[in-house]
């Protein structure tokens, strides 16, 4: 399968998906192009899948991919903590697909295909 380099090397293209997927998960939904969400697709899935498992391999696993960001200030609970504690058990009896892409037309400034990439 092609990978798509979005004109980025391999650290910064890394970053851009690190960064989106935290997003996805903190948020759960977050608007980009159209190729970086079919893209981030399949990160999303691999870490709510590493959630589900839920052992400390696969908290570390996950821990290596996400960004130490803080999700709700209040407690002071990690976008990791999130993953593990309230999103993979939402998909505990499906088996894959937990993240959906919709088109939304095109950017104003360069015509570029958006899309949103949300949790189901």
């Amino acid at each position: 399968m092609w990978n798509r380099k979005f004109g980025r090397n391999a650290d910064h293209r890394k970053a851009m998906l690190r960064n989106l997927a935290t997003s996805v998960i903190l948020y759960g939904k977050v608007e980009t192009t159209e190729a970086k969400a079919k893209d981030l697709r399949s990160v999303v899935d691999e870490l709510i899948t590493l959630g589900k498992k839920g052992d400390l391999a696969a908290r570390r696993r996950a821990a290596s991919y996400i960004r130490d960001v803080v999700a709700d200030e209040k407690t002071g609970k990690t976008v990791l903590q999130k993953l593990f504690d309230e999103v993979a058990p939402k998909y505990a009896d499906r088996k894959g697909g937990y993240t959906r892409v919709v088109k939304t037309g095109t950017r104003k400034g360069d015509a570029a295909p958006m899309a949103y990439i949300e949790l189901i």
